[in-house]
């Protein structure tokens, strides 16, 4: 049985409340869990304090039963010092579709025209001076 750490929606329609649980990874994201360790209101501005609620007892012990963390909970628990979480980056998501590909094609040709020049370079180069 695969555990996970993460949030399950509650709250009403266009006002989420989500807790954060261990469940099962096979159950459904709102369906069984095991325990609940803490909530987030995302709805509250960052400097508050009720925001964010998690027991980090209850965490690290699940932790240590082998229950891994969901992205944004790991994010919770990175900001609580818990656990660390790698730093991620994709420069082409903001970059429109055409643009990338656009950009690939003109890398393709660069490293096409650079692999000529150096084939160039080297067969003058073995040329015997005469």
């Amino acid at each position: 049985m695969s555990l996970r750490i993460r949030l399950a929606r509650a709250g009403t329609k266009k006002r989420p409340v989500y807790h954060i649980v261990v469940a099962d990874s096979r159950s459904p994201r709102d369906g069984r869990f095991i325990e609940r360790l803490g909530y987030f209101n995302p709805l509250l501005p960052k400097e508050k304090t009720e925001r964010l609620k998690l027991d980090l007892d209850k965490v690290k012990a699940w932790l240590g039963k082998g229950a891994l963390p969901t992205d944004r909970v790991l994010r919770f628990l990175d900001d609580a010092g818990v656990m660390k979480r790698d730093k991620r980056n994709n420069p082409d998501r903001a970059v429109p579709r055409k643009e990338r590909k656009a950009r690939a094609e003109e890398a393709v040709k660069a490293a096409a025209a650079a692999k000529a020049a150096k084939a160039a370079k080297a067969a003058s180069a073995a040329a015997p001076a005469s």
